[in-house]
């Protein structure tokens, strides 16, 4: 009797480490195409349904009819805030793409770059041609309270979430360790807070456009030491939406797509105890890195970026881990306003998710949003337009760095 064991296949036999093996060469060329953006605020004037169709009618006015997407990737994160589920059936017939096949993403805070990254591949792939992706999210339906405890169960529910711990408190942690080991004073965090908000100030589509002085960062209310009221991300409504396509349709839509360059995933323990340093996080250093050697560039080639603000300490850490700074050096970026718009490296000069918000669904899908826009010279205000944007990066974290993803855009024209 012949034996049972497994015949792996040849290539199993050569020491080839398949973890290892990269995405085939065969894979297709993708880019954005097309993107639109609804208002971010306490939106209680519109419903989910509604914010999706208002960012994707630049999408539609530009062109692109439901007709020519082949299928729907939906980035909604938290269904609780709304009561809804199966919302990417929903928002799909709602937008008028019937019996188009259609998915919903959900990972944390990065749900709108993960369902990013699934479009990309089915399309790269060969299994669609024109994709949208839309984030959406209402948040603001519930209470304050509420809206927290939703958040907070994203944590883990068995030894964090019955215990109170929540988000600002692991970044509080992150920021205190940071200042302790950098000799770093809370006012360093304030001019991160009063960029946003310069910034925030000019973007049409900003949950809180209205500008802020150190003085009032520092001073204002406190949430968890040592982050105040103006560290922390807004609780936003909101919607963002990209369409993409392989290359050969790309040049159908388009003169001016935007290539996907660089793609890179990373994760972080759950257990923030567990991390050799509180002042990085091992999964944005991580996506980084893959993201820089897909794409064949470094930091030094990034002419701007969107980054995971999601409190000032967050921008702070994400300077140096993307590595535009060195470990604790991340300060001279914000002191020596290199990161503003005129700067060597521009952040979040649409004011980030601290001043133009933070529903997240719709987050990581408006940070390309931001770098598709100023690549097209269409920021909308001069004093924010950042000159000649050639290679562009968005770096989306979800917790507190259990999922990381980033991308490195690149213009095409």
């Amino acid at each position: 009797m012949q034996s049972s064991s497994l015949r792996l296949p040849s290539l199993m036999c050569r020491n080839l480490d398949i973890r290892k093996m990269r995405f085939s060469m065969m894979a297709r060329k993708v880019g954005v195409v097309a993107a639109g953006h609804a208002k971010f605020g306490k939106r209680l004037d519109a419903t989910m349904r509604e914010l999706s169709a208002e960012a994707y009618k630049p999408i539609y006015d530009a062109g692109i009819t439901q007709d020519m997407i082949d299928a729907t990737v939906l980035s909604y994160a938290a269904s609780q805030f709304s009561g809804q589920g199966a919302g990417s059936a929903l928002i799909a017939d709602y937008l008028g793409l019937h019996e188009k096949p259609h998915l919903r993403v959900e990972s944390a805070c990065t749900t709108g770059t993960a369902s990013l990254r699934a479009a990309w591949g089915m399309v790269s792939a060969g299994l669609y041609d024109t994709m949208l992706v839309l984030g959406v999210e209402q948040m603001n339906r519930v209470s304050s309270a509420k809206a927290t405890e939703y958040m907070s169960q994203a944590g883990d529910m068995r030894w964090e979430y019955p215990y109170g711990i929540s988000f600002p408190a692991f970044y509080a942690l992150m920021a205190s360790r940071y200042m302790a080991e950098y000799d770093l004073p809370h006012e360093v965090l304030s001019k991160i807070s009063v960029k946003s908000h310069h910034y925030g100030a000019q973007n049409p589509y900003a949950h809180l456009p209205r500008t802020v002085t150190v003085e009032e960062a520092h001073n204002s209310v406190p949430i968890t030491r040592p982050l105040n009221l103006y560290d922390c991300s807004l609780i936003s409504d909101g919607a963002a939406a990209i369409v993409i396509a392989a290359e050969e349709k790309a040049k159908e839509f388009t003169d001016e797509p935007m290539w996907i360059k660089g793609i890179g995933a990373g994760a972080s323990s759950m257990m923030i105890q567990d991390r050799e340093s509180l002042t990085s996080i091992p999964g944005a250093k991580s996506a980084a890195k893959a993201a820089y050697d897909m794409a064949g560039v470094g930091p030094e080639d990034i002419d701007m970026a969107q980054v995971h603000d999601c409190f000032t300490i967050a921008e702070l850490i994400a300077y140096e881990d993307l590595g535009f700074a060195e470990p604790g050096k991340g300060r001279e970026l914000i002191e020596n306003k290199e990161v503003y718009h005129d700067g060597s490296i521009p952040v979040n000069c649409d004011g980030g998710l601290k001043s133009k918000g933070h529903p997240l669904g719709a987050t990581g899908v408006s940070m390309v949003y931001e770098i598709y826009s100023q690549m097209r010279g269409e920021a909308r205000e001069p004093s924010r337009q950042i000159d000649d944007v050639q290679i562009g990066l968005a770096h989306n974290v979800g917790q507190s760095g259990q999922f990381v993803n980033v991308f490195i855009l690149e213009r095409g024209w």
